[in-house]
């Protein structure tokens, strides 16, 4: 059976490389026009082309997305965008709309199309519609169950992709108008404003300026505030079901975020290929995703209907963890050089993570700047040297509890 590939999201040149590290197969990215994450660094021309050096090097796929939806006024700078663009070695573009599909395939024929979830695609007679149009790939919608991927898989021969980590939308597969409403900032064109994340309370008319929290209890619950989709204890339906990628959710996320579930979804995907018979959900997989922010876990629409699996929403971030510090570089004396990301201070119980889940514990005893002078606290951007008990590598990174 085949291990489908891993997807790893990168808001910039940095999280590419970070994704990298620890295990992704392919990594999805946008550039600064007609993605759906606008508000993310994302990538120049230059930094595009420095990920597609990089990432092919090390036999890693990059996709890049074009999955706005613009309107007239927008087609003529779509068309010079995509000319921009079209030397660039990409291994396929992710669109979601008809229009721009058929720009794609008039500017640069000989690239792979990868239809996106905004095209909201939850059944197989869809998805042998976009394979008839010579897409490659068919990036599933989120309600998409368990149950119809298996049927999909067998009517369809193009490639299906499932999202099996990350956040989930208050609307049918992204497409949502609150941001727009309410702030002016277009989801649909890369600017949501995320207002589904905001805290809420109602007023009843009859009652101006009494405020009641909207809260959920055993008899019911609210719409806003979806908790994050994960599947990782679903790592053998999802292969057996024949899914080619398994995608994680987000390009706004930050570096910790990305390197966890990378890193863990990497390992659950390597221990079920190399022994699928003996595969159990370890304690630590689910122990690192709980490390990282998150609104709390569900399995959204994979099991069945949310009303038949207890589909719960929470408004609550959980973080336990912070993420302090990255190493730039190892050296043969045993020190690693550091680029501090918060507060680091001398005394302070850390964890160094890496590849293939590495993970070890030690307190910082003291630290150098560059120059070698003994120092107790460093701080954001500041670069120091540190000996680790353990050898570490370019991109580890290192963390404290909250």
């Amino acid at each position: 059976m085949k291990t489908p590939e891993l997807l790893a999201p990168a808001g910039n040149l940095e999280k590419l490389k970070v994704a990298i590290h620890y295990g992704a197969d392919a990594i999805y990215l946008g550039g600064q026009k007609f993605g759906l994450r606008s508000l993310a660094d994302n990538f120049t021309l230059a930094d595009m082309a420095e990920a597609l050096a990089y990432a092919h090097e090390r036999k890693v796929k990059v996709y890049l997305t074009v999955n706005s939806f613009p309107d007239n006024d927008e087609l003529a700078n779509l068309d010079r965008y995509l000319e921009e663009v079209a030397a660039l070695p990409f291994d396929a573009y992710i669109a979601a709309d008809p229009g721009v599909i058929a720009a794609i395939r008039a500017i640069s024929p000989q690239r792979a199309i990868h239809l996106s979830t905004q095209a909201n695609t939850t059944n197989w007679r869809s998805v042998m519609f976009w394979q008839q149009q010579g897409i490659t790939r068919v990036n599933l919608a989120r309600e998409t169950s368990l149950e119809s991927i298996r049927e999909t898989r067998e009517r369809v021969a193009t490639e299906l992709e499932v999202f099996v980590h990350g956040a989930l939308c208050v609307s049918y597969s992204g497409r949502c108008l609150l941001s727009s409403v309410m702030t002016g900032r277009n989801a649909n064109k890369g600017e949501c404003a995320h207002p589904c994340r905001w805290s809420y309370s109602l007023v009843e008319e009859t009652r101006p300026g009494e405020y009641f929290p909207v809260v959920e209890d055993e008899r019911g619950t609210f719409i806003f505030n979806s908790k994050d989709l994960c599947l990782i204890r679903h790592i053998p339906e999802i292969v057996g079901a024949g899914a080619d990628s398994l995608k994680i959710e987000g390009r706004m996320k930050g570096i910790h975020y990305v390197a966890s579930v990378v890193r863990v979804y990497r390992e659950a995907l390597d221990s079920y290929a190399a022994d699928p018979g003996a595969y159990r959900i370890r304690p630590e997989w689910l122990e690192e995703l709980s490390k990282i922010s998150h609104r709390g876990y569900t399995t959204g629409f994979f099991l069945g209907k949310p009303v038949d699996v207890d589909l719960e929403f929470d408004s609550r971030y959980r973080r336990s963890h912070e993420f302090i510090g990255m190493v730039e570089e190892a050296h043969p004396d045993g020190t690693v050089t550091v680029e501090a990301r918060n507060r680091i201070i001398a005394g302070t119980a850390v964890e160094v993570i890496g590849r293939q889940m590495r993970s070890t514990i030690h307190k910082i005893e003291g630290f150098t700047d560059m120059k070698g002078n003994s120092i107790s606290e460093a701080h954001p951007n500041q670069r120091i040297l540190i000996r680790l008990p353990v050898a570490a590598e370019r991109y580890d990174l290192i963390r404290r509890e909250r």
